[in-house]
């Protein structure tokens, strides 16, 4: 694998909480020696935090749908059964006889 790539799946086994109490605290040792990746950390944070709130918009978003198709008033049945019943009550006009 790529070192960049390695580095990445390291960075997101500590961000995400995979690592034992030891790793853990080796890895906050880490941040505060090493700035840039303390500032490469907080930014894949801040990357995870838009995911998941674009996630829970687009959810947000897709239940209000559902919710619209469920619950919307449901005239359009209505409306066709009265059509057709004005249809099948209707008598053809006779011609009018002299």
């Amino acid at each position: 694998m790529r070192p960049e790539l390695e580095h990445l799946q390291h960075l997101e086994y500590h961000l995400l909480g995979h690592s034992s109490p030891t790793e853990a605290a080796q890895w906050q040792a880490r941040l505060q020696l090493d700035p840039a990746l303390a500032a490469e950390a907080e930014q894949q944070q801040h990357l995870y935090q838009g995911l998941f709130l674009a996630g829970r918009q687009q959810l947000r978003q897709e239940l209000n749908e559902i919710h619209v198709q469920l619950y919307r008033p449901r005239r359009t049945w209505l409306r066709n059964a009265v059509a057709r019943l004005h249809q099948a009550l209707r008598v053809p006009r006779l011609p009018a006889r002299r």
